[in-house]
């Protein structure tokens, strides 16, 4: 899905109806999904470059067109397996508190409508993944979509030194 595609659905829908689209991808066999209205592109994997003192699932940060992105790689995130990168290897650009940030995933699916009626609250526990980071779980027919909260995935102090790479970086790199 290119940046236009999206553009061009956050244009078509307001604020409501925005609140139960999602943008679906995959880590290993799980599905995933985060609300649309905090995705602002989704980019080709590119060269990442590595920052020091950051924590381990901040692989580095990125040029687009100009403007620092930190990088999350969400498979260390969830503490799972390492995968080589390929073709459908993917960075998901969203806004976490006004900054920008990529989350590195194994794949983009879709946009999906998933309505609140169709929302489980988050399980008790769940190996791997902290109960806080997930909203909830879609049913899609039979499959299930693990909702993320994307405020939730960095923690303040994480979060911080995000902030602090993007300072040091200024608004633009050259």
């Amino acid at each position: 899905m290119s940046q236009l595609e999206l553009e061009d659905i956050n244009e078509e829908l307001d604020e409501d109806s925005l609140k139960d689209r999602f943008l679906t991808f995959h880590l290993g066999k799980a599905s995933f999904g985060l609300a649309i209205r905090h995705v602002t592109e989704i980019i080709v994997l590119q060269e990442i470059t590595k920052v020091p003192d950051l924590p381990d699932f901040m692989i580095g940060v990125v040029n687009l067109r100009g403007n620092v992105i930190s990088v999350m790689d969400m498979r260390k995130r969830f503490h799972l397996e390492p995968r080589p990168y390929d073709d459908r290897t993917c960075i998901v650009v969203v806004n976490i508190d006004g900054l920008a940030i990529g989350l590195l995933v194994d794949t983009v699916n879709e946009v999906l409508n998933i309505p609140e009626t169709q929302v489980d609250p988050p399980p008790k526990t769940h190996s791997g993944i902290k109960n806080n980071y997930i909203m909830g779980l879609g049913k899609v027919g039979k499959q299930v979509k693990i909702l993320l909260d994307i405020a939730k995935i960095l923690q303040d102090e994480d979060l911080e030194q995000v902030q602090q790479v993007h300072e040091l970086a200024g608004p633009e790199i050259r």
